[in-house]
């Protein structure tokens, strides 16, 4: 089983993905799109980034728990983790991103 996208459409109007994996855990969610062309882009976006590991960026809450952003190639987030409680975890994290992101479906719920 592969991960997938699931796309939504929020309160505001706006639109907005995470990505699961295979077992249905959040392991990235994005920013807020405008619209829903935007949003598919940050999709593609995630799938082009992933697979270099030079733009995942490993950083810390103020609480010290550590979490991770996947970046574009200008830098700009795509998407952020959940805090994980280790590092060990949040790397497991980024593995499952590398791993579900390029294969994953689009289940779009922004109807």
């Amino acid at each position: 089983m592969i991960g997938k996208f699931e796309l939504k459409k929020g309160k505001s109007g706006k639109f907005s993905f995470n990505l699961k994996a295979a077992n249905g855990k959040v392991v990235l969610t994005s920013q807020t799109y405008k619209t829903k062309a935007a949003a598919k882009n940050g999709i593609k976006a995630v799938c082009n980034n992933c697979r270099k590991a030079t733009r995942f960026e490993q950083k810390l809450t103020k609480k010290g728990q550590p979490y991770f952003v996947l970046l574009a190639a200008n830098k700009q987030v795509i998407g952020k983790s959940e805090s994980y409680s280790s590092k060990a975890s949040m790397q497991k994290g980024i593995a499952s991103v590398k791993k579900n992101a390029p294969k994953a479906r689009i289940q779009d719920f922004a109807v």
